[in-house]
């Protein structure tokens, strides 16, 4: 039986380079350390028979920044590409990442060299600490647990643990907790576990990397009735091919969840009427779910999801058409904003929605991207701004000409 303490097997993650970025910012030259080393860029075929790829962004840098990352794969005459806004990455610090690959159906794809961009930020690395003593343990089944703490003074909602997952020789995996955790009060521990791809856990040798983050939702957008219907997820499973059919009001996804334990997901969707009543099925079988609206009039349909189980996810009861287009600017940035001008998120958590804004071109500057730092030492009318507008006493084009406002004065640098 083999169980041990983790931080008896902790390694420091190799510098072998695969990509390096140099970008040029303002008039200063930055010489930019952010690259996946390349033993630490993997590829296999998950217990699904999906194809996975994994790999750890070190950010050597003095700033923080939001890593872009382009992945490609070769499948037979077709090559896949898939994109991901990685988290906030503080300086001389590493955060894995992973992405699913479903339409990879040869039997010998071939990875490319992943392609990164990143946007520079001011971040303190989090307050939450895994604690390295000997409740962090490593199992005989190949699984984690351990717990976490939050030694800041802020709560912090749905925290997330990833890891690296090591053979004798080689990475084999990229994992994360598995439990919902809604938050973590200021001083509080919280227990978690962690759950590799039942593929490679005869394999496995130790974790590494751990890497606690606080931003959690996968952006998804799939065309309605001949527009874009924007929603987020939170799960410990995967979904992935979401597509609407029967005219816009059934929503269609394939789910994985390939641990020996339940987790969740939570589905977030803009209101199209507001009297929305939806109905969940697994493999067209009924499943019990909670429907609820947040405070923005977002809809939010959560529900626990079984161990090692997958299939066709439905959820029927859209509104046809698309949401009101009462403003331009999503509702989860215009919340951010009120949270961060009463301090209830940090300056990076509001700058993940600024930064959409500028993806999206909701915000443009003539002949120029937001790729570069944002140095975030906002003057104080700008929180008071956030504020204002999130409690609409000011319009969306009147908070758009305050970032707008800042560019020009460099705060935010392009």
């Amino acid at each position: 039986m083999r169980i041990f303490s983790i931080h008896s097997s902790l390694t420091f993650c190799s510098l072998s380079i695969i990509v390096i970025s140099t970008l040029f910012v303002s008039s200063v030259d930055v010489f930019a350390d952010v690259f996946i080393p390349s033993n630490e860029y993997i590829s296999y075929f998950d217990d699904n028979g999906v194809y996975t790829v994994g790999g750890n962004v070190k950010n050597q840098n003095y700033f923080a920044l939001i890593p872009t990352i382009s992945v490609s794969v070769i499948d037979g005459e077709n090559t896949v590409t898939k994109t991901i806004s990685h988290v906030p990455i503080p300086s001389m610090t590493d955060i894995p990442f992973k992405m699913k690959f479903p339409e990879v159906k040869s039997s010998n794809p071939i990875l490319l060299e992943a392609d990164l961009k990143y946007v520079m930020i001011e971040k303190n690395s989090t307050s939450i600490e895994i604690m390295y003593d000997k409740t962090l343990i490593t199992h005989n089944d190949g699984h984690v647990t351990g717990r976490i703490k939050n030694s800041g003074s802020q709560t912090i909602f749905y925290p997330k643990i990833l890891a690296i997952v090591h053979g004798h020789d080689r990475v084999l995996d990229i994992v994360q907790n598995i439990e919902f955790i809604e938050k973590i009060e200021p001083g509080e521990i919280v227990k978690f576990s962690m759950y590799p791809d039942p593929s490679i856990t005869e394999d496995i040798s130790y974790y590494s990397c751990f890497a606690p983050v606080d931003t959690t939702v996968i952006p998804v957008t799939v065309k309605k009735n001949d527009g874009d219907f924007d929603f987020r997820y939170d799960s410990g499973a995967w979904y992935s091919s979401a597509k609407f059919i029967d005219y816009g009001t059934t929503l269609t996804m394939r789910g994985y969840n390939s641990y020996p334990l339940e987790t969740y997901a939570n589905f977030e969707f803009p209101s199209i009427s507001g009297k929305e009543k939806f109905i969940v099925t697994l493999d067209d079988e009924p499943i019990k779910f909670i429907q609820s609206v947040d405070e923005t009039g977002n809809w939010h349909v959560a529900f626990n999801v079984g161990p090692i189980s997958q299939g066709v996810l439905k959820i029927t009861g859209f509104e046809k058409g698309l949401p009101p287009e009462t403003s331009k600017i999503p509702t989860w940035v215009k919340s951010a904003a009120g949270w961060w001008a009463t301090d209830q998120v940090s300056d990076d958590d509001f700058l993940t929605g600024i930064d959409f804004l500028f993806k999206k071109a909701i915000i443009s500057v003539v002949g120029k991207q937001l790729t570069v730092k944002s140095q975030w030492e906002t003057p104080s009318w700008f929180k008071t701004t956030a504020g204002w507008w999130s409690e609409d006493k000011i319009s969306d084009d009147d908070f758009l000409n305050a970032i707008k406002n800042l560019v020009k004065r460099k705060i935010i640098i392009i």
